[in-house]
């Protein structure tokens, strides 16, 4: 009776301590989206790390801009956002990686760009998407108008322009290049026009954006407790091969 007993309290005291947190996303495949399978690679791996620690994900799905703000208003249901890259911030803080992403240059193949430092591509016209973080040195190269940055809403769009010849290249993860090729019917006509620069600015970590106050704070350190009892590495690889 007091083995049944013990069970039962400890059972309600799991019940009572377990949560639903909300984050925001934007549609990324294959790292996001409503759409995907188990909502993306990222989502299954944030979803993982919660439920490792007895509580459950709910993600909804905005806009890019629209996610970061949701995320960053004081006492929103939401507290944070991702997949986000490792930046310079005081509205959040960031967790563990929750995986990695190839960060380099969508070419037109019969103008490949040569570069092997950031700074080969001044006076390039560069595509990137609206809000993303890059790498800093290309950002604040950007910034500086060393190179001409010319900002879309989405990596399709990117993807079209470069095969028109009107950018010289866009910045994309490798892995999203590859998903939209594959299934994105609006890219049938350029996929043997553009390829990935054999040269990655960068392997970026991924991560979720907490925001920087209590309650922000508090899941930070829940999820990187979380993280530590799964395989990352595994559930990304698998999702995406």
């Amino acid at each position: 009776m007091k083995t049944l007993l013990l069970f039962i309290l400890l059972s309600f005291s799991n019940l009572v301590t377990a949560d639903t947190v909300y984050l925001t996303s934007l549609d990324w495949p294959p790292y996001s989206a409503k759409s995907l399978d188990q909502q993306g690679a990222s989502v299954a791996v944030a979803k993982a790390a919660f439920k490792a620690e007895g509580h459950e994900l709910v993600v909804d799905f905005f806009p890019w801009s629209r996610a970061v703000n949701s995320a960053s208003q004081a006492g929103s249901k939401y507290v944070g956002y991702f997949p986000e890259y490792m930046h310079d911030t005081s509205d959040f803080v960031f967790s563990d990686p929750t995986g990695t992403g190839p960060l380099g240059l969508v070419q037109n193949n019969s103008k490949p760009v040569s570069f092997s430092a950031v700074s080969d591509l001044a006076g390039k016209r560069i595509g990137v998407v609206q809000d993303y973080v890059n790498t800093k040195e290309l950002d604040d190269m950007i910034a500086s108008g060393a190179i001409k940055g010319d900002a879309v809403p989405s990596d399709v769009l990117n993807i079209k322009k470069v095969a028109a010849g009107r950018i010289d290249a866009a910045v994309i993860d490798a892995n999203v290049l590859n998903y939209l090729l594959n299934t994105d019917s609006s890219l049938a006509g350029v996929k043997d026009k553009i390829a990935m620069n054999a040269n990655l600015l960068e392997t970026k970590t991924l991560h979720i954006a907490f925001r920087n106050d209590a309650e922000g704070q508090k899941w930070q350190q829940i999820y990187n407790k979380g993280l530590k009892k799964i395989d990352v590495d595994a559930i990304m690889s698998n999702y995406l091969k």
